[in-house]
């Protein structure tokens, strides 16, 4: 099994006259044996883009392409594609080799040679042994195997996943994870994903696009998209906490922080700096090598780690900044502390988000006054 490329351009989509539109303009190239996620929270126009793609709805403008041809007028059935969908939505009358089976059987295979063939792709998803049992008879995420099974028995030269592993439990999305990894390898399919989980987007794909509002927003791989967003909008999707305002002259930024080296030269004027919490380190308050000293204003578990906010007073007023401590470090509320925030991981965007909304600091971001109470 071979994917083929896959190229979507200009694609819009308005589903009532006089409504914005749900999809706006976007363009993606998923190349063949490549893994492209679209990341986008509820009503971002996610699942719009796999719907278009798969046929099921047609765009308003724009092209949908593979391998170079258009799939205009083409129905569903035979664009050479295959959907998993976040329930699996498997035949429950039918077996689990039989379920499996049924693309075959639609294509007029044979029924022995389909169910031959359904065998060996519950193999390829360690499923062996498991294709008489009645569906009702699996766990959600045996479900969910069958459902990946069965749309690669289709041999689709593009495989869609729509949300295709929200619905399980934290260490079963980490086993269809590696599951998926494993048959990239082997059978080098092509894959559209969409997901609002940008952890679930690092883990899967070699490049990510970032959807809000039905636009794209910005574009790469996911150390780039978190190391240097575009804008509020992607920082925030992406999980940033810390949105400090100020102003860039002559390559740093100012700030309550303080003025900042910033890692590329970039235009004077308003911008916000954000930081990534993972990359900030919390040292002791007498610390000569912090760039700030501030005071722990909340803590938070996670795990063997904590979450700390850091309230900064300097000139201009107060600032926040959100930091992950070490595996069992502590810092309690109210003690003083030193932040080291390597200039690699400074980055500003500005003022206003891509779509032109306010600044709006999420919680824990500066500007906010924080409960001393912890």
């Amino acid at each position: 099994m071979t994917g083929g490329s896959l190229q979507l351009t200009g694609l819009t989509r308005v589903h009532h006259a006089g409504q914005p539109p749900a999809l706006d303009d976007f363009s993606l190239d998923v190349p063949a044996g490549s893994c492209v996620a679209v990341l986008g929270p509820s009503g971002s126009g996610k699942s719009t883009v796999l719907r278009l793609t798969a046929g099921l709805d047609e765009p308003t403008a724009g092209t949908v392409r593979v391998d170079g041809v258009d799939l205009a007028g083409v129905v569903p059935e035979r664009r050479g594609m295959a959907m998993v969908f976040q329930r699996p939505l498997l035949f429950p009358h039918l077996t689990v080799r039989d379920n499996v089976a049924f693309a075959d059987r639609v294509r007029g295979v044979p029924r022995k040679v389909a169910r031959q063939r359904a065998e060996d792709f519950l193999e390829l998803v360690q499923l062996g042994g498991y294709g008489g049992r009645p569906v009702r008879a699996l766990s959600g995420g045996q479900e969910q195997r069958v459902a990946l099974a069965r749309a690669l028995a289709a041999e689709p030269r593009v495989l869609l996943l729509d949300e295709a592993f929200s619905a399980l439990d934290a260490a079963l999305r980490e086993e269809m994870h590696q599951l998926l990894a494993d048959l990239r390898m082997r059978l080098d399919p092509t894959i559209l994903l969409v997901t609002h989980d940008h952890a679930e987007a690092d883990a899967l794909a070699d490049t990510v696009a970032v959807l809000d509002a039905g636009r794209l927003r910005q574009q790469g791989q996911m150390r780039s998209l978190y190391a240097r967003p575009a804008s509020l909008v992607v920082s925030r999707l992406l999980g940033g906490r810390t949105e400090v305002r100020g102003v860039v002259r002559d390559g740093r930024h100012e700030s309550p922080l303080g003025a900042l080296d910033l890692p590329e030269q970039v235009p004077d004027g308003p911008a916000v700096l954000v930081v990534r919490h993972e990359a900030v380190r919390v040292t002791g308050s007498a610390d000569p090598a912090a760039d700030v000293v501030g005071t722990v204003v909340r803590a938070r578990r996670r795990g063997l780690r904590a979450l700390v906010t850091v309230e900064v007073v300097g000139a201009g007023g107060e600032a926040t900044v959100e930091a992950e401590l070490e595996p069992g470090s502590d810092a309690p509320t109210g003690r003083p502390v030193g932040l080291r925030l390597p200039v690699e991981a400074r980055w500003v965007v500005p003022v206003e988000g891509a779509a032109g909304e306010p600044a709006r600091p999420p919680a824990g971001a500066s500007g906010m006054r924080r409960d001393r109470s912890g």
